[in-house]
Order: structure tokens, then C-alpha cells, then sequence
């Protein structure tokens, strides 16, 4: 990096799970040296009062929905003649969306730099106690669109844990889909009605339950992570009846374990929510 700034091109520029104390000293640097910012609003959010503090950390931005990110001719056009950061909470190639922006500067010949930061993930997995060789696929978790539900998400679940795996469940921000609107993240009690929604469909499906599945899922262990990350950081354990009354804390995932294995069961009662 040269006094003059940054040379043209899209810069992908994590910030961190949620509170900006978390961003990098590098990804400071490059954010504030770039011409044009813009925050990346529906694939994961910023709370309110770190948002406010954004501009005094790194400069002045504009907000990017899903529109805006996955027909990127406007900000494309930009990089071509300016060095612009696209601003994404978390680490920026967690989401397909991200990756695909990699293809188009690709094609147009824009240079394109990801700097990485901190994702809500590995704070999960590091915050579970659970060990993380023992994590299977990752799985996000859809609201229902309509009468469309799909049931892949409690099929990779099941698969996993059949592996003895544990799943990281990540938890859909945006009840309409589009990706324009404010975030409406998912809450815990809806995570359970899903889920049943999605169990009751594939028994109808598939004829019968899944011997794996004869436990109910309101008694399956559950470990729920809220607001990874900020000051109001939480880590709870227990059965998903009753982390579904918990009703506090903006966005959440979800680990359902695998049967737990050496120091793991004293981990999750460690963690286990009292009433």
C-alpha cells in the first residue's frame, strides 16, 4: 500500500463475527484506504451500535443488499477505475455469493483481493467445548417460503450423525428470501418448528421414521450460540424444548452433537442452561 492509496479493484474485507474490536489491523488499513465502501446487509449483520461506529473506524459507506451484490454491475464498474472495498461481516468467502463476485472481476479482467477475517463459525465450534475434527458438514437452516420446504437440512443433519458427527447449524437471516429487506433472524423457537415441520415431511415421504431419528426432536442435546462475538455473547446447553423458550439475543446458531466423546459431556453440562 502506497500513500496514494489502493490500485483499482474489489477488495473483499471481513470484519470480524460482530463487534468491530474484532476487525484487523490490516483490514482497517485496506477498508480506509479504499475510494468506495459498501456493507454487505443480508448474508449476516452488524448490531446497530457497531454499525453507527463503522464510518469513524474506516469512512464514509453505502449499504449493498442482495440485488446490488449478485448483479454487481455497479460496483464492478466502479472497481474498474477505483479500488472499492465491499465490506462483509464475518470472513468474506463463507457465502457462494462471495465467491461468485471472484468469477466476474475473473472475466473482466478487476483485480480482487479477499482479506480475511474472523468468522462466527470458528468462534462456534472453539465456544462449544466440542472437539472440532468431530464437525461434519455445515448446515443453514431455511425459513419456509411458501409452501416450499426443503427437508436436505435435517437430511444432512441425520448424516452426520449417523457418522458421529456433530452439525454447526446456521440459522437464515431472511424470512421473505429476497434478501432487500432488514434481516429478520431466526429464533430459537422457530428453529424448533422448523425442524419438526421438516421431520414431519420426510416421514410423510419416506414412509416412516428413520431409526436414528425415534428420539423427539424437542428432547434432542442442543448447544445455542447467540450474538458470537459482541458483548452479548452467550453459550447455552440443553434440550431444544427447552432452548426454544429462550427468547433474548439477535442472531443465533445452533450444534447439534453426535454422541460426545472423552472431555465432551462434561463440556456441554458445563454450558447447560438453567431454567
Amino acid at each position: 500500500m502506497t500513500d496514494g492509496g489502493l490500485p483499482p479493484g474489489l477488495w473483499l474485507i471481513g470484519l470480524g463475527p460482530g463487534n468491530l474490536g474484532l476487525m484487523t489491523a490490516d483490514a482497517i488499513e485496506h477498508a480506509r484506504a479504499c475510494d468506495f465502501r459498501f456493507l454487505e446487509g443480508y448474508t449476516a449483520t452488524l448490531p446497530e451500535n457497531q454499525e453507527g461506529q463503522l464510518e469513524g473506524l474506516v469512512g464514509g459507506w453505502k449499504k449493498a443488499m442482495r440485488p446490488m451484490v449478485e448483479d454487481p454491475t455497479e460496483i464492478l464498474s466502479l472497481a474498474n477505475e477505483n479500488s472499492v472495498a465491499l465490506l462483509v461481516v464475518g470472513d468474506p468467502m463463507q457465502a457462494t455469493t462471495h465467491v461468485d463476485l471472484e468469477s466476474h472481476c475473473a472475466e473482466q479482467g478487476i483485480n480482487f483481493t479477499v482479506i480475511p477475517g474472523l468468522s462466527a463459525t470458528s468462534l462456534a465450534v472453539s465456544l462449544s467445548g466440542l472437539q472440532s475434527y468431530r464437525f461434519g458438514r455445515q448446515v443453514t437452516l431455511p425459513f419456509a417460503y411458501g409452501e416450499y420446504l426443503p427437508t436436505s437440512p435435517l437430511e444432512m443433519i441425520d448424516s452426520n450423525y449417523t457418522n458421529n458427527l456433530h452439525t454447526l447449524v446456521l440459522l437464515d437471516l431472511d424470512p421473505t428470501g429476497m434478501g432487500v429487506e432488514k434481516p429478520q433472524p431466526m429464533q430459537p423457537k422457530q428453529v424448533v418448528e422448523i425442524l419438526q415441520a421438516m421431520f414431519e415431511k420426510l416421514v410423510e415421504h419416506e414412509g416412516g421414521v428413520r431409526e436414528s431419528m425415534t428420539t423427539a426432536i424437542t428432547n434432542w442435546n442442543a448447544i445455542l450460540l447467540s450474538d458470537l462475538g459482541t458483548s452479548d455473547q452467550r453459550v447455552v446447553s440443553g434440550d431444544l424444548e427447552d432452548l426454544a423458550k429462550l427468547a433474548d439475543g439477535r442472531i443465533h446458531c445452533l450444534i447439534l452433537p453426535a454422541e460426545f466423546t472423552g472431555l465432551e459431556r462434561d463440556a456441554y453440562e458445563r454450558r447447560r442452561h438453567q431454567a
